[in-house]
């Protein structure tokens, strides 16, 4: 590229044109959604407030802590609990109950599809009377503190879709995530860190669980600035934001001024909001410096909250510290904290994977609603505990005396909420004697991230993008707020 030439034609007739066109368009979207982009500076250590004045109602909750459980973890064995499936085990499932529903590739060979009734024993718990699995007994100490809600459906059949629908509302790649939605809408509480932070953990099930996409905190058609920023265990949680050998923070103070002139004169020349996105998530990468070593030291929590937690436990995959951080997050003011935990896809060998499994989540789960009620921050923090599916009733593979597995299953699945203006101790949604067929209250995953918007405040019809000629949302035109969910 000749840099003369390129000088001669920006400055044709033709291309002043050219450029004036787009740049008026763009500059005039951009001063829409967000006029602080065309101050006369950016604010250095600025918190980010989003493109709405006010929430649309009083909110309950303020931050919200999604522990996604990946891989779909099997209802059957951990909270729907049916008397009569004992009954029913090793016997053929009822064409009247499957319904013709469509299998995945792998059981689509299956000429046999027997009921697997689970190998663990459950018990109800507290004043609520809830019933939960051997599994899990630190959840069962905390279910008059949560709504278990066990009519979570989806259309999806794999993991990819089904995650990338619950996470972006859609089963297609490319569109924002539900962080990303939050941080446009609600903004950034704290200055000096994202309004959405990510956190993976490798759990002791499925090793060879499905991959997870940094697609799934994506922004898509949002500003690039709310995408979440994923937090990595060992020394250096985020990627490129250390000094370099040889760099001190005043020399990377005068790098960043000396790059923000150059992006501001560009910004100004071609009136791209993503230029000024550009700048400010430099400035927030110069201020995390700071911030991020003081919130990922751990140093300073007493050794009664490390064992709350179950820190030290070396066979959590990183799911305790997860959790501690999420806590130390919220104290902060991140708006969105999203834990992934890896290992739940038990198409084989589940009785021993899930019990791995829970052995990683139980306590630490648990311990972070304990931990919040305890620090007066669960009113204000929405805490979120399930996956993308559920899994089928009928066993993958040979059902043995004390082995078999289970396909995917979006008809029906578990998750349970706390804080938030949730109402605790409730139990929420019925199934049929198989756990295969919603028949009572059904919760969409529309419906559900309706409700976890109207939780902060939104109302999920009104928080909306124009993208390619039309208003985009995070439940697209679907979805209605469960309401007996709130107290």
């Amino acid at each position: 590229m000749d840099p003369n030439h390129e000088s001669l034609r920006l400055q044709t007739r033709r291309a002043l044109f050219g450029r004036t066109a787009t740049g008026i368009g763009t500059a005039a979207l951009a001063s829409l959604l967000n006029p602080q982009l065309f101050a006369a500076t950016i604010r250095r250590g600025a918190a980010e407030p989003g493109v709405l004045a006010a929430p649309h109602f009083a909110p309950k909750a303020k931050h919200v802590i999604y522990l996604f459980m990946s891989g779909g973890p099997s209802h059957i064995d951990l909270f729907d609990y049916k008397a009569k499936l004992k009954d029913y085990h090793g016997t053929e499932l009822p064409g009247s109950v499957r319904m013709g529903q469509r299998i995945t590739g792998m059981t689509s060979g299956q000429k046999s599809f027997p009921c697997v009734a689970p190998m663990f024993k459950f018990a109800q718990h507290g004043q609520s009377g809830a019933w939960v699995s051997e599994l899990l007994p630190h959840t069962a100490s905390i279910v008059d503190d949560i709504a278990i809600v066990k009519s979570l459906n989806t259309e999806a059949i794999n993991h990819d879709p089904a995650t990338t629908y619950i996470q972006t509302g859609t089963q297609q790649p490319g569109r924002p995530s539900l962080g990303a939605w939050l941080s446009y809408g609600l903004g950034s509480e704290n200055e000096n860190l994202p309004a959405f932070i990510v956190l993976i953990s490798q759990g002791s099930g499925n090793k060879t669980d499905q991959p997870i996409f940094s697609r799934l905190w994506g922004s898509g058609f949002l500003p690039t600035r709310h995408q979440g920023v994923r937090f990595r265990s060992g020394d250096d949680p985020v990627l490129y934001l250390s000094n370099p050998p040889g760099i001190d923070s005043e020399t990377r103070r005068r790098m960043l001024d000396g790059v923000g002139r150059l992006n501001q004169m560009a910004a100004h020349a071609f009136g791209d909001p993503e230029i000024n996105t550009r700048i400010a998530q430099y400035e927030m990468a110069f201020r995390m410096q700071t911030s991020v070593p003081e919130l990922t030291d751990l140093s300073d929590e007493p050794k009664s909250v490390r064992d709350l937690y179950g820190l030290d436990n070396d066979t959590d995959g990183g799911f305790a510290r997860n959790c501690l951080l999420a806590r130390r997050m919220v104290e902060r003011g991140v708006r969105f904290v999203q834990l992934m935990h890896r290992g739940w896809d038990q198409h084989s060998n589940l009785p021993t994977q899930i019990r791995g499994q829970c052995k990683d989540v139980d306590q630490p789960a648990a311990a972070l609603v304990k931990d919040l009620q305890k620090r007066g921050l669960l009113d204000e923090t929405l805490v979120i505990w399930g996956g993308e599916f559920g899994r089928t009733v009928y066993s993958q593979g040979t059902l043995t005396k004390d082995n078999h597995g289970r396909d995917h299953h979006g008809r029906c699945f578990t998750m349970w909420m706390a804080g938030g203006g949730i109402k605790p101790g409730i139990t929420y949604g019925e199934t049929d004697d198989y756990c295969y067929n919603i028949v009572k209250d059904p919760v969409h995953i529309h419906d559900f991230n309706a409700t976890i918007l109207r939780s902060l405040g939104i109302d999920h019809t009104r928080l909306t993008f124009r993208f390619q000629g039309r208003d985009f949302r995070l439940t697209d035109v679907h979805g209605n707020v469960v309401n007996a969910l709130f107290a």
